[in-house]
């Protein structure tokens, strides 16, 4: 009875060696998995702290941004450090509970963070194809229930995966080729079959993440569609252009997730360092080129984070010159920032026309049938795209 007992139990730990037959190369991989690792931490705390510390970003778009930001950070944090510590041989053994806890958390991450990036979308479509429900559909009520939709969906995909895992028997098997814990990886060390795993794992997600890839892209075929509707020769090719970036993200996103998956079900002649090397892509580079192209090329977010540092400067020089001449308690640093809050509302309040969502003043026109924004140059006005498209009303100057 001890034997078949025995062959059933867990292990009590997991050895993982990295990606195998590069494990000379280990050192010089982590190079590069540091600098993006840091840059995301870095990059989407700056995103995070300026967006809360800014009253004026308190808008839909902003808080759909910093649910991103905390999921890129949670995502990275859960698995680049235990990467990271077998790269660098510093430790390569995990508990079989802290094994399940790393694979829960994982997917549940990127499952959550899929949901936003597809609530972002429909808040890019609201905006610029229907601007004047935005601010009575997209209300703070809503945004909240969207996160907590997103968590709810999270929970429910990735709990069954934990107690397929965990009925598995594992027969001592406990070496596992990989720089952290994954579904098929674990399921793979069991001395069982395994199938329904393998297609758990691939309806899942199809279910989840692939579903809001397909809704995304709808979301923006619409969009290109109401903007191609734009009497403007100039308006295709610039909103392509401009659009392009963020597609690329969104692209990083799901593509080396799809593939990845993809390959444990269908790629069995696919070699294990290369499903390694795409596990691990969609774990550190959208963190990573998130914060860059939803922060630095949105207008608002530049401006403010300028502004914040521009504020950290003065009141900087305000410490040094009230210790040595006694200057005016940092008056000028509220100065700067009263100069700037005069200036945001100017810019709310020049022109004829209505506000749109975030502020700025349109006209609107019938076109085809529907409300279109006006402008005295359509090209003009997609030389913002980016801002359009991360906050700001396409009606806007």
């Amino acid at each position: 009875m001890s034997a078949p007992n025995l062959s059933r139990s867990h292990p009590t730990f997991f050895t993982l060696v990295g990606i195998p037959g590069m494990e000379k190369c280990h050192t010089w991989i982590s190079i590069p998995v540091c600098m993006m690792h840091s840059a995301a931490l870095l990059g989407n705390s700056v995103l995070l702290v300026t967006i809360v510390k800014e009253r004026s970003l308190h808008e839909p778009m902003y808080i759909f941004l910093c649910m991103l930001a905390v999921c890129d950070l949670l995502l990275s944090t859960a698995s680049v450090p235990e990467t990271l510590s077998i790269l660098w041989s510093l430790s390569t053994q995990i508990s079989f509970s802290g094994c399940l806890a790393q694979v829960f958390s994982i997917y549940f991450i990127f499952v959550a963070e899929s949901a936003i990036l597809l609530a972002m979308a429909f808040d890019r479509y609201i905006a610029i194809c229907d601007p004047l429900r935005y601010t009575s559909v997209l209300t703070r009520s809503v945004v909240e229930k969207v996160g907590v939709a997103a968590l709810i969906r999270s929970f429910c995909i990735m709990f069954p995966a934990i107690f397929l895992l965990k009925r598995l028997p594992y027969c001592g098997h406990n070496v596992m080729p990989h720089t952290y814990c994954e579904h098929i990886g674990v399921a793979r060390l069991a001395c069982a079959d395994i199938s329904v795993n393998i297609w758990y794992r691939v309806a899942a997600g199809f279910l989840s993440a692939g579903l809001d890839a397909v809704s995304i892209a709808i979301s923006y075929v619409l969009i290109f569609r109401c903007l191609w509707g734009l009497p403007s020769p100039a308006a295709s090719p610039k909103a392509l252009h401009t659009c392009g970036s963020h597609l690329c993200v969104i692209a990083m996103f799901y593509m080396p997730a799809f593939f990845s998956f993809l390959g444990h079900r269908f790629g069995q002649h696919v070699p294990r360092h290369v499903l390694i090397f795409l596990a691990n892509l969609y774990v550190v580079v959208p963190p990573m080129l998130n914060p860059i192209i939803y922060g630095v090329r949105t207008r608002q977010i530049r401006e403010h984070v300028a502004h914040l540092l521009r504020l950290g400067g003065l009141g900087w020089q305000g410490m040094a010159g009230q210790a040595g001449t006694g200057n005016q308690d940092g008056l000028p640093a509220r100065g700067v920032k009263r100069s700037f809050e005069k200036r945001e509302m100017n810019e709310r309040q020049q022109g004829p026309g209505k506000h749109g969502p975030d502020g700025n003043v349109f006209k609107i026109s019938v076109f085809n049938g529907h409300q279109h924004p006006t402008h005295s140059s359509v090209a003009e006005r997609l030389d913002r795209f980016p801002d359009v498209l991360m906050g700001n009303n396409p009606l806007g100057p």
